[in-house]
């Protein structure tokens, strides 16, 4: 039980432990799609779509587009939505639009308005109607 991490672990691990191989700084504003590998850092203003394997959003980045990462660690401002096995939510960010997430970390100062699914064992979020049912179910054993 103690002795092995899960696949969630171990990605959180690999992603905190990677070195930032691109930074867009807060100098930068870019349009357009942006695909990448390894760690990026978005200090400056990005519109337009991200994917890519580990997204660290500063406190003075904001993106507005859909974000599609492994791990998404957010400080700043995102005005669109999020897929991703990991998100931390820190102090002061603001996310707006729906968020997906396998493990979902909200720090007590993060905004969050929209639709959340996260803790989906199949990414697939549970349907109302089956867990009305499931629950009907355990009342009546």
């Amino acid at each position: 039980m103690f002795g092995k991490k899960n696949g969630f672990e171990n990605e959180m691990q690999k992603a905190e432990s990677e070195t930032i191989s691109s930074i867009i700084d807060k100098s930068m504003s870019v349009t357009g799609e942006i695909s990448f590998k390894g760690k990026t850092r978005v200090d400056g203003t990005i519109t337009g779509n991200i994917s890519g394997e580990h997204l660290i959003l500063s406190e003075s980045g904001r993106i507005n587009g859909d974000i599609k990462v492994s791990s998404f660690i957010c400080h700043g401002s995102l005005e669109g939505n999020v897929t991703a096995n990991i998100v931390t939510a820190r102090k002061g960010c603001a996310i707006h639009g729906k968020l997906e997430a396998a493990t979902l970390t909200v720090e007590p100062g993060a905004r969050l308005d929209g639709e959340v699914k996260a803790a989906t064992a199949n990414k697939q979020p549970a349907d109302s109607k089956n867990v009305d049912s499931a629950a009907a179910g355990a009342k009546k054993n």
